[in-house]
This record gives C-alpha cells, sequence and structure tokens, in this order.
C-alpha cells in the first residue's frame, strides 16, 4: 500500500511540474502552443494551438530528424517556417517537445 501511494505521489508531483512547465511557458507572448509526447507519441500535457492529434507527428519528427544526425549523442531541434510562424519541435531524453511560436 505505501509502495503505491509513494508511486502515486511521484507522479502527482512529475505531473504537477510539467503542467506548470507548460504553463510558464505559454507566458510568452510569442508562444501560441506547447505540446510534450512521450517516445510513442502520446500527450503528456499540451496548450493553446498544440493538442493531442499532433502529438504521433511531433514525436516522429523528431525521431526522424535524430535518424539524418551521424552523431547519436546529437540532439537536432526541427523547425517548421510558415508565414504565420514556426513551430519548433526537440526531444529531451524520452520526452519531445514542441512550441509553436507567431511569427514577428
Amino acid at each position: 500500500q505505501n509502495l503505491n501511494s509513494s508511486r502515486y505521489l511521484r507522479l502527482l508531483i512529475m505531473e504537477s511540474t510539467l503542467e506548470q512547465h507548460l504553463d510558464d511557458t505559454m507566458k510568452n507572448p510569442a508562444v501560441v502552443g506547447v505540446l510534450c509526447t512521450d517516445q510513442q507519441g502520446h500527450n503528456l500535457g499540451c496548450r493553446g494551438s498544440l493538442s493531442d492529434e499532433h502529438g504521433g507527428v511531433v514525436s516522429v519528427l523528431a525521431k526522424q530528424a535524430a535518424a539524418l544526425t551521424r552523431d547519436p549523442t546529437d540532439t537536432p531541434t526541427v523547425c517548421l517556417e510558415s508565414e504565420s510562424g514556426n513551430i519548433l519541435v526537440r526531444s529531451h531524453g524520452t520526452i519531445t517537445v514542441a512550441v509553436h511560436k507567431i511569427a514577428s
């Protein structure tokens, strides 16, 4: 029972920390969306213009970009540019983060 309670508490703390990071990211006036996924593309949290439906694409983009680099320790950032703004995608360990910024 205590082990399960301890695990549950750790998960709650991690989730609340992630939620705080998402909220903090959205405070930047240039940011209109943020999304975090796991390695399978499952949504860990999102705000604004990026939603659950984008998780799979974001995860695959990060994996494909990593496959293009010769150095396995190199973590590339994918930048999708459009007239209205950019979406930056980068993996951090087992988590992939996408940030949608409006053009300035």
